[in-house]
């Protein structure tokens, strides 16, 4: 699934492309993709309309366009966004395409066909089911450190549940929260009452240069992801222990262990993370 890295990614590779061009109209292959409104109707909503901003939230994509309307994309797990010249074969899981005004198109591809696309009216961002009980961003400027331990203050659960936990902070997925906890020195299912200051702080730091870093490096590709111009990330070839059970800690050399936690593979060192 994208996460934060992967999706700022696209953001970054997409809006200096998009931004300005005018979406002369749309094609809608997979109507179950649109959620808000029907296909019919957001074909119709969405066309001669220039996008005139994108944003990012958490793992959301936000194309704001005129007349007062955003359009909210998730890719969730194998979503992609691709800029492409129209004459590019097209396969089975391209089920939206954008065409814009400079001969160009803008294709929603989903091989597992579990993203969604809403457009709204701007007005509605605020309450809007899918974005209102999102956290602050990971790397949201006023996230602080001090911000950050208020916001554990009083959660008794296991930390790598919180870093999951969308309304905690947005952002975050399996792949980083495990980064994120060897970087730290953090057993996964250590409970966050347990967590002193000088661990808090250790975490905050980590959740920001591990995310910053992957930002740096375009992503994480291990099956599916690649961004807004077709392109991987190299991420992966950085990771410490997501993936890599039984391969050496890169810190102390003992063996990566994976286990299940709350349906999803934990991945650390049992000797460096406490």
């Amino acid at each position: 699934m994208p996460e934060l890295p992967e999706v700022e990614t696209i953001l970054r590779t997409l809006k200096p492309k998009v931004l300005g061009r005018t979406i002369e109209r749309v094609e809608v292959l997979l109507n179950k993709v649109i959620r808000e409104p029907d296909a019919e109707q957001f074909v119709k909503d969405t066309s001669g309309r220039a996008l005139i901003g994108v944003e990012r939230r958490g793992k959301y994509l936000l194309f704001k366009l005129t007349g007062s309307l955003v359009m909210v994309v998730h890719l969730r797990m194998t979503g992609r966004l691709l800029y492409v010249a129209p004459d590019l074969p097209r396969d089975q899981y391209t089920h939206v395409v954008f065409y814009l005004d400079n001969g160009k198109e803008l294709r929603f591809h989903d091989m597992r066909r579990f993203g969604t696309i809403d457009l709204i009216p701007a007005g509605r961002l605020k309450t809007f089911h899918s974005l209102n009980k999102l956290g602050p961003d990971a790397l949201d400027p006023s996230l602080t450190r001090d911000v950050f331990k208020k916001r554990l203050k009083g959660r008794t659960g296991q930390i790598k549940k919180i870093l999951l936990d969308q309304t905690f902070i947005t952002g975050i997925g399996n792949i980083y929260a495990n980064e994120i906890l060897w970087k730290a020195r953090i057993h996964p299912e250590r409970s966050a009452a347990s967590l002193t200051p000088r661990d808090l702080g250790r975490l905050y730091h980590a959740m920001r240069e591990v995310l910053m870093t992957a930002i740096d490096h375009r992503g994480t590709t291990i099956r599916d992801y690649v961004d807004g111009e077709g392109k991987p990330g190299s991420f992966q070839e950085l990771l410490a222990v997501h993936g890599r059970e039984n391969q050496p800690c890169p810190l102390c050399g003992n063996s990566i262990v994976r286990v299940k936690n709350g349906g999803r593979s934990a991945y650390f060192c049992p000797s460096c993370q406490k």
